[in-house]
Order: structure tokens, then C-alpha cells, then sequence
């Protein structure tokens, strides 16, 4: 009777203008701050903090939108945009990072991709072509002389 099985849209957690709100919050879907907000944000979903929000918190999700401030360490496991208005104090963990000018980050940043991508990357087009046709001579003799002992 009250378990419903339809998936939750859009911004299902938002902390209104004018909130004030401490804790934690983990959560599965996207959250939207336009308050502020006291303590630390793990979302599976996108965070995007408003041009009034104010997160005094670490901010872990998968896209991140900051136009408000933000105190604090933020992960972002895809995008880390900080637009116009938006400003960043403390530790950045990105895989893509996007400033609009005027856009304040006062921190430090790390960006790494996922192994499976960068892997994937490497090994896709004319990049193994590549990387194979510069084995030097004497490694291409190795193996056509081992390939004839072996075969």
C-alpha cells in the first residue's frame, strides 16, 4: 500500500531558500540546495547548490553544480561545474572540471579518470595500431622467433 515501485524523478531531496538544516545526508537520487546546509552529502544522484545556497558540509556525488559557496572537500565522480556565481573552498576530486568566468575555486584539485575509461581509451581507434607499429625491430624479430619455436 504505501511501497511504490515508480523510480523518483528529478530533484527529490531540496533544502528550501531560508532552511537551515544540519545532519547527514545519504541519498540516492538527486538533491538540490538553496538553503543552507551543515554537514556531509553522499549522493548517488547530482547535487546542484543554488546561487543563495550556502553548504558548509563535503559534497560527494555524481554530477555537481555549484552556483552558491561551498566550505568544504567535493567529489564529483563526473562533472564539477562552478558557474559565474558559484565559489569553492577546499578540495576538488573531479573527472571533469568546468570554471564560468567568474567563478571562484580556492582549493586544491585532483583529477583522475576511471581506469576502465582511460583503459578503454587507449585501446580503442588507431591508438594500439599506434602503440604497435612502434615496437622497435628487434622486439617484432623476438616475436616472429618465437611464434616458429613454439609452432
Amino acid at each position: 500500500m504505501f511501497k511504490s515501485d515508480k523510480k523518483l524523478a528529478g530533484n527529490d531531496t531540496t533544502i528550501g531558500h531560508g532552511t537551515l538544516a544540519e545532519g547527514s545526508i545519504i541519498s540516492e537520487s538527486d538533491v538540490r540546495i538553496e538553503g543552507e546546509y551543515r554537514g556531509d552529502i553522499e549522493c548517488k544522484g547530482d547535487i546542484v547548490l543554488g546561487e543563495c545556497g550556502i553548504a558548509r558540509s563535503n559534497l560527494k556525488g555524481r554530477d555537481i553544480v555549484i552556483s552558491g559557496q561551498v566550505f568544504g572537500d567535493v567529489t564529483a565522480s563526473g562533472r564539477l561545474t562552478i558557474t559565474a556565481s558559484g565559489q569553492v573552498y577546499g578540495s576538488v576530486n573531479a573527472q571533469s572540471l568546468l570554471i564560468q568566468e567568474g567563478g571562484v575555486f580556492n582549493g586544491s584539485c585532483q583529477m583522475e579518470r576511471r581506469p576502465e575509461t582511460a583503459r578503454a581509451r587507449t585501446l580503442t581507434g588507431g591508438d594500439a595500431a599506434a602503440a604497435a607499429s612502434k615496437e622497435a625491430p628487434a622486439e617484432k624479430t623476438d616475436k616472429a622467433q618465437r611464434k616458429v619455436q613454439a609452432g
